[in-house]
């Protein structure tokens, strides 16, 4: 499927919704296990996502599209969540990613993007050139990893109770 930024759009505008019904209103006890050492929590995830949301995706944009690779990207800091949702309920993380990701679309939408504008270049940090369109593609790829991500983690939490079912639920071996 080649990239088309309006069907781009159409996912990154359902994350904050599909994130929210699978997470607001559960007991803490699912929001705040992982999968084990060195893994998230949904409350991690969402803390991730709403980090994104500041300081990644639409910031990259501008920064491709008004300095294209003469200026490097910032760093993203992967783990920053930790410290930034400490504290935070998950209706809050919630309503903030929500209002985060609105922002971020309307400022995609006032971006104008044009296929040339699409094709226009950047240079990370670590993978070095990269274009805005692959960077929004990546954008839409992240959420629904995450999403995925989410998904597995509560998953996991019954693993040790479905009994020999387990053989026929491949997502508990991911």
């Amino acid at each position: 499927m080649d990239f088309e930024l309006q069907h781009a759009k159409e996912i990154l505008g359902r994350t904050p919704s599909t994130v929210d019904s699978l997470l607001r209103g559960l007991p803490e006890a699912w929001l705040v296990r992982n999968e084990g050492p060195e893994t998230w929590s949904p409350h991690d995830i969402v803390g991730h996502l709403i980090h994104g949301e500041q300081t990644d995706w639409i910031p990259r944009a501008k920064i491709i599209l008004e300095h294209g690779e003469a200026r490097a990207f910032e760093p993203f800091d992967r783990t920053a969540m930790f410290e930034k949702s400490k504290g935070k309920s998950i209706a809050e993380l919630l309503d903030s990613f929500a209002a985060l990701r609105k922002e971020s679309l309307h400022e995609l939408d006032e971006m104008k993007l044009t296929p040339a504008l699409l094709e226009k270049r950047g240079k990370h940090p670590v993978l070095g050139v990269v274009t805005l369109q692959q960077l929004l593609a990546t954008w839409v790829i992240h959420d629904l990893g995450h999403v995925r991500q989410i998904v597995r983690v509560l998953a996991k939490q019954y693993r040790d109770n479905v009994g020999p079912w387990r053989a026929y639920l491949s997502i508990l071996e991911e």
